[in-house]
């Protein structure tokens, strides 16, 4: 562990750095959505995670927009293929840019709302092997990257502001 915001990878080690934003003209960006699905109140709260069996990290659910698709149906879709759990949107959330080795990414997030199903329902596939709900003081320590932390926390700010 890293200390006490708990993520693994931060802007100071080069591999997943919400703080480099640029790209030269000859990359060309990757565009993804995603969503901090949060339900319940109080000590009750929890947030919806992942783990990729590829990257063996825990995350918040995102994806790659398809062709000509809108960054808000691209989150529906990519939580409820991650997760198994159908959510509304709410407000949009700060995007978050970083490189990966393939390129440059940018993350547009959004706010939202469980509607139905259940990550227990989901099978584990290539991609997830688990997605579940996790009380939020424990998101903060199992969440592998800091921008995932730090978008969390925005976005619980924000519910008291």
């Amino acid at each position: 562990m890293t200390g006490a915001a708990g993520g693994k990878h931060s802007a100071a080690d080069g591999k997943h750095s919400a703080a480099d934003g640029k790209h030269s003209a000859a990359e060309e960006m990757i565009e993804a959505a995603g969503g901090v699905v949060l339900r319940g109140d109080g000590d009750d709260r929890e947030v919806l995670v992942v783990h990729r069996i590829r990257r063996l990290d825990w995350s918040l659910p995102k994806g790659k927009l398809d062709p000509g698709e809108r960054a808000e149906d691209a989150a529906i879709r990519e939580v409820e293929e991650e997760t198994g759990v159908h959510a509304e949107l709410g407000p949009e959330l700060p995007d978050v840019h970083y490189r990966l080795p393939k390129g440059p990414k940018h993350v547009r997030w959004f706010r939202m709302t469980p509607v139905s199903g259940e990550p227990h329902d989901r099978p584990p596939d290539e991609e997830v092997d688990v997605a579940r709900w996790v009380p939020v003081g424990e998101a903060f320590e199992l969440l592998t990257y800091d921008h995932d932390i730090a978008l969390l926390r925005h976005t619980l700010d924000g519910e008291h502001a």
